[in-house]
């Protein structure tokens, strides 16, 4: 009774840390099965070309993958029979890493840049900051205007609101007032979207880089003599914030 109230108790502690292995991920492979690892008496087989075969035994399979010189790889395992493919698994994997690839670096990501004002802001200040909001709306990301208020300026929010909306009537070509101006504390938001999506700036992007990198190829031939020193280039920094001179 003792010994097998034992092994009882042995036999459910090996089925715990068999449950806890598997959820840990130890013996869960995202990985289909191919070939020698399949594990069934029949498959419903699919041919190199996308053709249904029908139900075949596991042997003829494997024999039809020799013939064809590919991979027995296993597509849907929770059918019944599983539905097996012939494919080259190598040349499939690889494809499917350079698509994955392909569409992280078409996806785009929402960005808000912020821009902070003072409300008795210098015009020419102005116009720098309005040229930043610009330049932020046109490459499809949205901008959170900020008006900070000190001292006495508190108890004059108008100067903020009349501010922010006057940069939103100069910039209207490029972007709407998603969110309206709203007073936080000692200071007044208001968030500005732009009418392009982010996609179609990063496409119009991309076409302007093509096209001036094509205008330098096609101007190379005609370049001056190399004793002349090439032409500097300016670079510019964007920041996430702007913040306004004390």
């Amino acid at each position: 009774m003792y010994r097998r109230g034992w092994s009882q108790k042995l036999s459910c502690v090996s089925v715990r840390q068999a449950v806890a292995w598997c959820y840990r991920g130890g013996s869960i492979s995202a990985e289909p099965r191919i070939n020698d690892r399949i594990r069934v008496p029949e498959v419903r087989l699919v041919g190199p070309s996308g053709e249904q075969v029908g139900i075949v035994p596991l042997a003829k399979a494997l024999e039809l993958a020799q013939e064809y010189d590919l991979d027995l790889v296993e597509v849907a395992a929770n059918a019944r029979p599983p539905v097996c493919k012939l494919m080259d698994y190598g040349k499939f994997k690889y494809e499917s890493a350079m698509k994955a690839r392909e569409a992280r670096k078409n996806q785009a990501h929402t960005v808000i840049k912020e821009m902070k004002l003072r409300p008795k802001i210098d015009p020419h200040d102005y116009d720098t900051k309005k040229g930043h909001v610009v330049r932020f709306l046109k490459q499809g990301d949205k901008v959170k205007i900020t008006i900070m208020f000190r001292g006495r300026e508190q108890s004059r929010p108008e100067l903020g609101f009349r501010l922010l909306q006057r940069l939103a009537s100069d910039v209207e070509e490029l972007g709407f007032i998603e969110s309206n101006p709203k007073q936080d504390g000692r200071n007044m938001i208001m968030v500005l979207g732009p009418h392009k999506k982010k996609t179609e700036a990063m496409a119009e992007a991309r076409e302007a880089q093509a096209a001036r990198k094509a205008e330098r190829q096609g101007a190379a031939p005609e370049e001056t003599p190399a004793a002349e020193a090439p032409a500097e280039t300016e670079t510019s920094v964007e920041t996430e914030t702007e913040t306004p001179e004390a």
